[in-house]
């Protein structure tokens, strides 16, 4: 099944709408590092990270991996791990993973920009829990916790997000 997000702060899961909210510039084609948007596209949920010490291991369909405090990803695209997972300390500029509020206790990781990687195309690019107030992300997708969480234990592999002008 797909999660259909749209420009409008609206989201789809079969029957169930949920309020979401994407990056400051909307949803765009021809997605660039540090652009402030939302890929337009369709992107398959590939795994989940949670946090471990805040939550217990959530139903799902999907692969799932419990974060530490030395998981981080790349985003520098002169670096050859650009848009992966890496072990902090790492050299290369980078996003850490385990953060202090709760916006990264759940993360599902999307198929953009996987395969292969494009250098400068965007990097983490991630579905994952919403800030109280809903506030634009650097170009993630979030959902409320609870929706997420509902979503998650509906969710497998087959399973994709997907964003467009209109979608």
């Amino acid at each position: 099944m797909d999660l259909i997000v749209s420009a409008n702060g609206e989201a789809r899961w079969g029957e169930r709408v949920m309020r979401a909210a994407m990056g400051p510039a909307g949803p765009i084609g021809g997605k660039r590092e540090g652009d402030g948007a939302t890929p337009i596209g369709r992107f398959a949920f590939r795994y989940l990270l949670y946090r471990p010490d805040r939550l217990r291991p959530p139903p799902t369909g999907l692969g799932r991996r419990a974060l530490s405090p030395r998981d981080g990803w790349c985003d520098d695209p002169g670096d050859v791990l650009y848009n992966r997972p890496v072990t902090l300390p790492y050299r290369a500029r980078h996003e850490r993973l385990w953060r202090e509020d709760d916006i990264y206790d759940l993360i599902v990781v999307l198929g953009h920009n996987d395969d292969p990687v494009v250098p400068g195309a965007g990097s983490a690019v991630f579905l994952h829990v919403a800030r109280p107030d809903f506030s634009p992300t650097a170009g993630c997708i979030v959902l409320g916790k609870d929706d997420l969480l509902a979503l998650l234990a509906q969710s497998g592999p087959g399973d994709f997000l997907t964003v467009g002008p209109t979608a």
